[in-house]
């Protein structure tokens, strides 16, 4: 599913023009994006939880070259599904 069609199935449900859901989907990324930056966690009760993980830092292998490189740590995005969504995709 795109964004437009994600966009076009919100509107029919909500009764609500596409361009008010364009705009609420849009507030929601920014949300969940400005929440994820400061490490905050988002639960969405039935649906699942965004958040922040971290990965260590790592070797690699190049598999262009076979060279060794060195991964650095960062922080990731991390989603994990709910257990009314596990259930509803099942």
């Amino acid at each position: 599913m795109t964004k437009a069609q994600l966009v076009e199935s919100i509107a029919k449900k909500a009764k609500i023009s596409k361009k008010a859901a364009g705009i609420a989907l849009d507030a929601f990324v920014e949300a969940v994006t400005a929440a994820l930056k400061k490490g905050d966690r988002i639960t969405l009760v039935g649906f699942g939880t965004f958040m922040v993980a971290k990965r260590k830092a790592r070797t690699a292998k190049n598999p262009k070259t076979g060279e060794m490189i060195k991964v650095p740590a960062k922080r990731v995005p991390k989603f994990k599904a709910g257990r009314e969504l596990k259930a509803a995709v099942k």
